[in-house]
């Protein structure tokens, strides 16, 4: 009877957590924001300022899921997130992997899906903070090494989607190319949910028998000079540095299986 009833109150939980979300992505866009331009009239310090709000905000969502029962976590690393201009690379288990990134990486900039950007509840907070749209095309590459040259610190899920159950899908080159082509060393994060919940596929109500536990760990700075070095072109240096990024995510994936 105690399981049973645990697990019903999971699922309210979590229903009202991400209700909750979607309240708060319209309160930032509707009084916040409109507020935050009205004080705030150098845009690259608006821009940090509607950063620095949405990372509050993010740690509150999580500190409330918390709070609620709906998970526990735990962040190893975390000094390693202290700086400016990093390139964060991870894997994407679950829904809020952008969640948790964001609540612990000051200055965070990501790439977002052009619908973000229309949706009613987040294009407040995504156009406020300057986040990068993922239409841009050729572009985008461009705009992520002059955000890392601004001082932002990229979060990229490499993988492009949520990584499916049986683990990692092939990456995308996108991200190498940013490593490669801004010279910029890679920090890698390796995330774990168990049980899994909120991954491909699932439903937000699919909530697993027993509180979710998250692991993420921020492991040393990947190098790419050795990628870039010679008459190495970017795009066979990119090629390869995917390749090692995709052994790297895979092995960690299968070892913490």
């Amino acid at each position: 009877m105690r399981t049973r009833l645990s697990h019903a109150w999971r699922v309210l939980a979590t229903g009202l957590s991400f209700a909750l979300f979607g309240l708060g992505g319209l309160f930032l866009r509707v009084i916040v924001f409109p507020l935050l331009a009205l004080c705030v009239r150098e845009p690259g310090a608006r821009r940090r300022a509607a950063r620095a709000t949405i990372r509050a905000s993010f740690r509150a969502f999580v500190g409330i899921m918390r709070g609620l029962g709906v998970l526990r976590y735990e962040v190893r690393g975390l000094d390693k997130l202290a700086r400016e201009g990093q390139l964060i690379l991870a894997n994407h288990p679950t829904l809020i992997d952008t969640v948790f990134l964001i609540a612990f990486v000051p200055n965070a900039d990501c790439i977002v899906k052009g619908a973000l950007w229309n949706n009613p509840f987040t294009r407040g907070p995504v156009r406020a903070a300057g986040y990068i749209c993922n239409d841009r095309g050729p572009q985008l590459v461009d705009d992520c090494i002059a955000s890392l040259r601004a001082g932002g610190n990229l979060i990229i899920f490499p993988e492009g989607t949520r990584t499916p159950r049986g683990g990692a899908t092939e990456l995308k080159r996108g991200a190498a190319n940013v490593a490669v082509r801004g010279a910029r060393p890679i920090t890698p994060v390796v995330i774990r949910c168990e049980p899994p919940t909120l991954g491909k596929g699932d439903k937000w109500w699919h909530v697993p028998p027993r509180q979710a536990h998250f692991h993420i760990e921020v492991r040393d700075d990947i190098g790419v000079d050795q990628y870039r070095a010679g008459a190495t072109s970017d795009v066979v240096a990119a090629r390869r540095l995917t390749e090692y990024l995709q052994q790297f995510f895979m092995k960690e994936g299968q070892h913490h299986a």
